[in-house]
């Protein structure tokens, strides 16, 4: 009785592996329709329903692959599309923006240099305290509190807020002393401290200062001698110019990144789609 059952077993095995079911045939079929309509997520998505409920089906999994690939380069090619309308523009911005700006950079230390705010320079601001501001040629912004003073208060953070209005506030992150972020130096007598928020370590506080730029903020220096100031419109307005122009930087260095990504991944799935096609013209 066991070898007259083998046969069928085998042949359903077969006949189960080289035809595909029909609901794997309808969902590759809507497939193509979202596809043909440009919602290629909607479509990626239906095609992975396919491997998901026909793991075991080569010849659902076969064309699922195939039409993923062809799915997916009309998307790449879409996304290259917008990136090249869209990046002159975005340029375009930058360089309007740019004409406030001066470049600090080291080029012996860094490969990015930072964009400052004319009015903001250390050589404009020197012995005073205040918020300094800046961006790098990537658009990641940056936040610094600058105390100047005959004695040190060794603060490590900075503490923003609004004048008269109890409970609203933020806060930077903690940056300890290290020599970098957080820099101290003595001179004839006076103490420089400069902290620097970066990232996420300031980005808060940032979007503080441009969402209040025309009322009056507090700004408290904290993790030492407890110091207070309240920054001033050449601060507001630096931060100010310094998102637009972070905003378009940024802009620009993903866009560039994006076309780079699209178009190696467009070489790939075209050397793919290539080969699977000479496959399937020799396969009997």
């Amino acid at each position: 009785m066991r070898y007259k059952v083998l046969p069928i077993v085998l042949l359903a095995f077969l006949f189960g592996c080289g035809n595909m079911p029909k609901e794997a045939q309808q969902r590759l079929e809507r497939a193509k329709e979202l596809s043909t309509l440009g919602d290629y997520p909607a479509a990626q998505a239906e095609i992975d329903s396919v491997r998901a409920h026909f793991p075991r089906n080569p010849a659902a999994l076969k064309e699922a692959l195939e039409l993923m690939r062809e799915v997916e380069l009309k998307a790449c090619r879409r996304n290259i599309a917008f990136c090249d309308s869209l990046l002159p523009l975005r340029k375009a911005a930058a360089a309007e923006a740019l004409k406030g700006f001066v470049l600090e950079k080291d080029t012996q230390y860094a490969q990015l240099g930072n964009y400052v705010w004319k009015r903001l320079t250390v050589e404009r601001n020197i012995e005073r305290c205040y918020l300094r501001c800046g961006t790098d040629e990537n658009g990641e912004m940056y936040l610094a509190s600058v105390y100047y003073g005959k004695k040190p208060i060794k603060h490590t953070g900075l503490r923003l807020s609004l004048g008269g209005k109890e409970g609203l506030f933020v806060q930077t992150a903690s940056i300890p002393y290290d020599g970098g972020l957080n820099f101290r130096f003595k001179d004839e007598g006076y103490t420089s401290e400069i902290v620097t928020y970066k990232g996420n370590a300031g980005k808060d506080a940032i979007k503080f200062i441009y969402d209040h730029a025309k009322e009056r903020i507090k700004a408290e220096y904290t993790g030492g001698r407890p110091y207070t100031i309240w920054v001033d419109e050449a601060s507001k307005q630096g931060v100010a110019a310094t998102y637009a122009l972070a905003a378009a930087l940024s802009d620009v260095h993903n866009l560039t990144l994006e076309l780079a990504r699209n178009g190696k991944r467009i070489t790939y799935l075209e050397g793919k789609l290539s080969a699977d096609s000479a496959k399937a013209k020799v396969t009997p």
